[in-house]
């Protein structure tokens, strides 16, 4: 892991090392937590237990019928990825009797609120005349949809659709145009008809090296046409075209289109890779964390009063391990002070999510008071504070007495360094990035200077800080 910091004595709190070994409990955790709040109603957290359910994820036991039970409810309440995952369980009879007309329907529920993987597939029942009267027609339109969205699948048949000239007027240029969009994302079915547009010289200028390029890519995802076509497009190249078209090749790097949350289905509510807390900074869902509890995330969920959200990561400060994101919808923030008026001695507070796997979901709370107006090795970026924190708690607001924020709980000190180094043990030794700093970050991103809050200098009850702490903050399950 790369630290955000050059001090060898720092350990950045979310710690992939302990997130591996405590992974039954966590998980457990976060099945009980999603839980409770589906068993409230939530439609999120109804449809993420029905895709834990979906694919025996977080030690559930795999059971499609639990999981439509779960997908059933969320999408009677109108939540459009359900609906979608619910069609699908129709579509494929899985948890319930196929029921192709049945699929159509919540497809179409999904579809109508511009849910892009929805669109594609309702595009493909009416191109396969599955549960409705074949229309090609039908289906451009849908895959048109989705395509626009960047469902790679969707992209592929609207390429399809052009090429062969069903629904719409025969045009291979746009074919290669379409194939190029989902091949340049990874999708090999894609990837080896754009081969194939270059090895024959259809909608784009004949290229051996191009279809080279694509086939072999194809071929290793383990398309079967790729691999037998492979040896007869490298018949008509010479040697050192061979060389240029797999140099290419090994450098290909997917790139994601942005798209509908479900569009990767390697992503799940149930494979987290890390986790770590947040708190709001807009009534609109601007957020922060910490760099290295978001750092190439594929994608960031929260865990709210609201259920579990996705959000996006919108800028990050690598350099003092700041991160900027913003979810959907509308929440309780917190208002941001400068660190200059920080004394010595100061009691400061922070909630948030640590060990989730031993500790559990709720929000936990810890006090404590600034102990240095530096960090370690006099780092000016860092306050030292004798908070009680632990891996999960990176990210966190640190609030003052009015329930300013200024810091954010960042890392502690490193025991097994300390005591190489010193002989003895540290005790409760922890820093956090100075508000100033965070401040400076956030005037990069012009929007938000009039959305922050106005900072609090009226006295306070502590537990109404503690209340509005609590209400800012979330927890973040990085994928």
């Amino acid at each position: 892991m790369k630290w955000c910091m050059a001090v060898f004595l720092l350990l950045v709190l979310c710690d992939g090392g302990q997130l591996h070994a405590q992974k039954t409990n966590y998980g457990h955790a976060i099945f009980e937590g999603v839980m409770a709040e589906a068993e409230l109603g939530n439609a999120n957290s109804q449809c993420a237990i029905a895709e834990f359910y979906a694919h025996g994820a977080l030690g559930v036991t795999q059971n499609y019928a639990e999981a439509v039970k779960w997908f059933r409810k969320a999408a009677g309440q109108g939540n459009a990825e359900a609906e979608d995952d619910l069609g699908c369980c129709y579509r494929d009879g899985q948890g319930v009797v196929k029921d192709d007309v049945e699929a159509v329907k919540w497809f179409r529920k999904s579809a109508e609120q511009g849910f892009g993987e929805a669109e594609h597939n309702l595009g493909a029942m009416y191109a396969d005349g599955h549960g409705v009267p074949q229309d090609d027609a039908q289906a451009v339109r849908w895959f048109r949809k989705a395509a626009d969205q960047g469902v790679p699948a969707a992209q592929f048949n609207l390429a399809v659709s052009y090429a062969d000239g069903r629904g719409m007027h025969q045009d291979d240029a746009e074919a290669v145009k379409w194939y190029r969009k989902a091949a340049d994302q990874g999708y090999a079915p894609a990837q080896f008809n754009l081969g194939v547009m270059y090895d024959d010289g259809k909608g784009v200028p004949r290229n051996y090296i191009e279809a080279y390029q694509w086939v072999s890519l194809a071929a290793s995802q383990g398309d079967d046409r790729a691999k037998r076509s492979l040896s007869i497009v490298e018949m008509r190249m010479t040697p050192e075209q061979v060389a240029e078209a797999q140099r290419l090749a090994a450098a290909f790097v997917p790139r994601k289109e942005s798209t509908s949350p479900s569009s990767d289905s390697s992503i799940s509510p149930g494979n987290p890779t890390g986790t770590g807390t947040g708190f709001f900074i807009t009534d609109d869902g601007y957020l922060i964390s910490n760099c290295h509890v978001v750092k190439d995330a594929a994608q960031v969920r929260l865990l709210t009063s609201a259920g579990l959200i996705s959000a996006k990561v919108v800028r990050v400060d690598a350099a003092n391990d700041l991160a900027l994101l913003k979810a959907e919808g509308r929440f309780a923030a917190l208002p941001i002070a400068s660190s200059r008026t920080v004394k010595l001695g100061g009691t400061v507070a922070t909630v948030g999510f640590p060990d989730i796997g031993l500790q559990g979901f709720a929000p936990k709370f810890a006090r404590g008071e600034i102990a240095s107006l530096s960090g370690a090795l006099d780092d000016a970026r860092y306050f030292q504070i004798s908070v009680p924190v632990q891996p999960g708690n990176s990210g966190g607001a640190l609030v003052d007495e009015h329930g300013n924020v200024v810091g954010v709980v960042s890392a502690k000190l490193n025991a097994s360094a300390a005591l190489a180094a010193s002989g003895a043990l540290p005790e409760n030794v922890n820093y956090a990035v100075k508000s100033s700093f965070l401040l400076s970050f956030l005037e990069s991103v012009p929007e938000l200077s009039a959305k922050l809050k106005e900072p609090i200098s009226a006295e306070r009850k502590f537990d109404d800080v503690v209340q509005s702490a609590k209400a800012a903050a979330v927890l973040v399950l990085v994928y």
